[in-house]
């Protein structure tokens, strides 16, 4: 049968996107012109922050010094997870060589960038996760200078935790900056800071719209839109669970698209009668956010079986993919666009976002059709490089020469020529393009 959609989303991830671009290319080119100044003029406005902005060590400590002892072991407990699965990560990327042909070797290394700005969000909520996420991956990536950019509160500051979480993952420097600002201060090295190479982490709307007009001047990890989940589910599922997952992605944003794929009408109908009925019970905000993002994003879709199921997974090609049914290795060899899997009911989104180690810095909007997410990888420059005996260059010029004229670029022909005449005065060659 074709798939059923018992809820079908009435607006999508890409709905009023374009509104936010000219406000976002207007503010980056008056912080490009303005520098500084221009910079906090945008703070005071946006943040209404009226302290300092690069953070002194003695404003970190002070911070930290307000973070309670057990939220500072549960930080350091998800840190040393990414951190050590960032480590296992690193391990797969090795420098290596080869001899290509006798004489001739070339080879592969892998740098880090020098400066890496992560982007912390601490508008609707203070994301303590993003700061370990980000800056962790940076630090084993080996970058030489991390700049953790975060929104200040009115009178406060950044989230103390934040701070802490930022501080002892290994930001270099603390800035207490929100939104397209905060962006760009990290990319055009504003207040002292280095220029930054990559821009890592995710953001609002405007944050992702600064990074997207900003790429090509800085690397970016992803150009990201609003946080999205997929459950698979099949009759073995539990509806309260599936329910209770969906309404905990739902609540990131008023438009966070959240996606239920089944085989079992019967767990779909169940499955759409509790999730109202958990939005409810909510704190105020998170039920506003989840409530809208359910009503005008979320869609429930009836498949016939498990290979229709994982095919519209796929097609959706959600950030976090979670599957709920049996048969988990079947559907772990089967599916092949998510941003990050999570396989059973034992595991959840919550936990890849919290503490596991997998990053949640992860592609949205179907990008995870062709883009995994942030990873210690996406700090480093893998580059290549070669050197050669004379003996060892004779075949490869003579090639590069031979192919350079039938390509009509003989300048390139010649800078093989010349090693030839230079090398092995003594020799002739056949240098033409003909047959």
């Amino acid at each position: 049968m074709p798939r059923e959609y018992l809820k079908k989303a009435t607006l999508t991830a890409q709905s009023h996107a374009s509104e936010v671009h000219d406000t976002v290319k207007t503010i980056l080119a008056d912080i490009e012109a303005g520098g500084d100044d221009k910079a906090l003029e945008y703070a005071l406005k946006f943040d209404k922050f009226e302290g300092n902005v690069l953070m002194t060590q003695d404003e970190i400590d002070a911070a930290i010094a307000r973070v309670p002892e057990k939220l500072k072991a549960d930080i350091r407990f998800a840190h040393d997870n990414v951190r050590r699965f960032a480590e296992t990560q690193k391990a797969t990327v090795s420098d290596v060589q080869m001899e290509i042909v006798p004489g001739f070797v070339a080879g592969q290394k892998a740098i880090p960038v020098d400066a890496a700005g992560c982007y912390v969000p601490g508008g609707r909520y203070s994301h303590i996760a993003s700061a370990i996420m980000t800056v962790t991956t940076a630090k084993v990536a080996g970058c030489r200078h991390i700049t953790a950019c975060s929104p200040p509160r009115p009178g406060e500051g950044v989230a103390p935790a934040i701070v802490y979480a930022a501080h002892i993952c290994g930001a270099d420097s603390i800035l207490a900056m929100g939104g397209v600002q905060g962006v760009a201060a990290m990319t055009y090295g504003l207040f002292g800071l280095p220029r930054a190479n990559i821009l890592v982490g995710p953001g609002n709307q405007f944050v992702a719209e600064a990074k997207r007009i900003l790429y090509g001047k800085v690397g970016i990890d992803m150009i990201a839109g609003p946080t999205d989940s997929l459950i698979l589910a099949d009759s073995s599922a539990d509806a309260h669970v599936v329910a209770t997952d969906l309404v905990s992605q739902a609540e990131h944003g008023y438009n966070s698209p959240v996606w239920l794929v089944t085989d079992d009408r019967d767990l779909a109908q169940k499955v759409m009668e509790l999730v109202p009925v958990l939005i409810d019970d909510l704190p105020e905000l998170n039920r506003e956010n989840a409530s809208a993002a359910w009503r005008d994003y979320a869609e429930v879709i009836v498949c016939s079986d498990r290979e229709e199921m994982a095919a519209c997974s796929d097609e959706y090609a959600p950030e976090h993919l979670t599957v709920q049914a049996e048969d988990l290795d079947w559907w772990l060899d089967r599916l092949t666009c998510y941003g990050s899997l999570f396989l059973g009911e034992e595991t959840t989104v919550s936990y890849g976002d919290k503490a596991t180690g997998t990053n949640h810095v992860l592609p949205t909007s179907g990008a995870a059709s062709y883009t995994g997410g942030l990873s210690v990888h996406k700090y480093m420059k893998i580059v290549t490089w070669q050197r050669a005996t004379r003996e060892g260059s004779k075949s490869i010029a003579e090639a590069t020469a031979r192919i350079s004229r039938l390509e009509g670029m003989e300048g390139h022909a010649r800078a093989a020529d010349v090693r030839l005449a230079k090398y092995f005065p003594d020799e002739q060659f056949d240098l033409t393009a003909d047959g």
